[in-house]
């Protein structure tokens, strides 16, 4: 059902409010427009479909009192960018939230994406041919819909699925901090003045030819911000990089650097080399830099206590069948190495783990940073335990 009007989708929401679980998926334009936001809306029951124009369907007061239901699961694959736009383009916070990403991935299955799992567990193929489509686009075609319809048709079954595969491993508490953590999930806005900073490449240039780009980011930004263009089809950072060494001065020299585009040549040109030229005019002591990271004690054992721990780590996530990365990033072995908690108890209160795998790794963990020590008890779990929301949660 394809929904575009404000009475047809109060309606529907209303008749759906009653669900115990709903499955949510959002399509943006982030490849073609300069700010994202949600196009269109896909929601599943066990017995109604629908998809929401939220362009013509109004403030959608209804969804929001469905997502911030706490009887209510809301099922995502991949939650982290729709649970982001659903708060800044609405203000909600969804509060029950079972995400197959992440519930795959706790059961060591690699490929994760929602098409390798229909296919599978239901030999469902999906088409990929509208995978970057531009959802701004009104009208949307009949096979654009029936592309956004597929993302929730079977992801209420998914979920089934894989929660009885959790509950078999006894990593459903592994799943349901994940899930409870995602619900603090919101849009951080940057500070738009550094953004130049977070160009991939930016350290490799010296300062003067950073205070060019300096200028050059942002002139690009306001250009695709007018556009409502996503920024590298304005200019692309590498081109952008590239100018930056350059320091062209004329618009021949402009012309030939390699990705410039031929438009922005003909009707900006003058708009960028004045950038250019307003980059090598800073003072010397105005250049800019990229700030210090956080400084640390020596620690001249430090790369080897996490070599250990990194062993201890890949025989454990062997033995679990997990990916390495899921039980325990590297940020995350190095975090522990400078740390060095002496018991259980501290190594279960350290910010960067997860209970879960406290719990799991701790007790190798702690004979590895203090082999002459006896460790402390593991922290209590109880990983048969179901919350009553029976809602599960993700890893960063």
């Amino acid at each position: 059902m394809y929904i575009d009007t404000p009475w047809v989708a109060d309606q529907w929401l209303a008749a759906v409010g009653g669900a115990g679980a709903v499955a949510l998926d959002t399509e943006g334009a982030s490849f073609h427009r300069f700010v994202d936001r949600i196009y269109l809306l896909q929601l599943s029951t066990r017995s109604h479909s629908a998809i929401i124009d939220p362009l013509a369907a109004g403030p959608l007061a209804g969804l929001g009192t469905i997502l911030e239901n706490p009887e209510i699961e809301i099922v995502f694959h991949d939650a982290d960018y729709d649970l982001r736009l659903l708060h800044q383009d609405y203000g909600w916070s969804v509060t029950n939230i079972f995400d197959t990403r992440v519930a795959a991935q706790l059961l060591g299955i690699r490929a994760f994406g929602l098409a390798a799992l229909l296919e599978r567990y239901f030999g469902v193929k999906l088409d990929k041919q509208h995978q970057r489509a531009d959802w701004s686009m009104r009208p949307l075609t009949p096979g654009m819909l029936d592309y956004a319809a597929q993302d929730t048709r079977y992801l209420l079954d998914l979920r089934e699925q894989l929660a009885t595969e959790l509950r078999a491993k006894g990593r459903w508490s592994w799943a349901a901090e994940e899930f409870a953590r995602l619900e603090g999930t919101h849009w951080v806005a940057e500070d738009p003045t550094e953004a130049f900073l977070r160009v991939k490449g930016a350290r490799d240039l010296s300062r003067r030819e950073l205070s060019v780009l300096r200028e050059l980011v942002p002139w690009r930004d306001g250009v695709a911000a007018e556009l409502d263009r996503a920024t590298f089809r304005v200019i692309g950072n590498e081109t952008l990089l590239e100018i930056a060494r350059q320091a062209p001065d004329n618009r021949e020299t402009l012309a030939a650097i390699k990705g410039m585009p031929r438009g922005m040549t003909e009707t900006r040109s003058g708009e960028i080399l004045r950038a250019v030229r307003r980059g090598l005019d800073t003072a010397d002591d105005a250049l800019p830099r990229f700030p210090k990271a956080p400084r640390w004690d020596r620690d001249p054992d430090l790369d080897d206590r996490v070599a250990r721990l990194k062993v201890l780590r890949d025989a454990t996530a062997a033995r679990l069948d997990l990916d390495p990365g899921v039980l325990c990033s590297r940020e995350r072995l190095e975090a522990v190495a400078r740390r060095m908690p002496r018991t259980a108890a501290e190594l279960a209160a350290m910010p960067e783990l997860r209970q879960w795998q406290a719990a799991e790794l701790g007790p190798e963990f702690l004979r590895a940073l203090w082999p002459s020590a006896t460790p402390a008890a593991d922290p209590a779990a109880d990983p048969a335990a179901e919350p009553a929301s029976d809602s599960p949660y993700r890893d960063e």
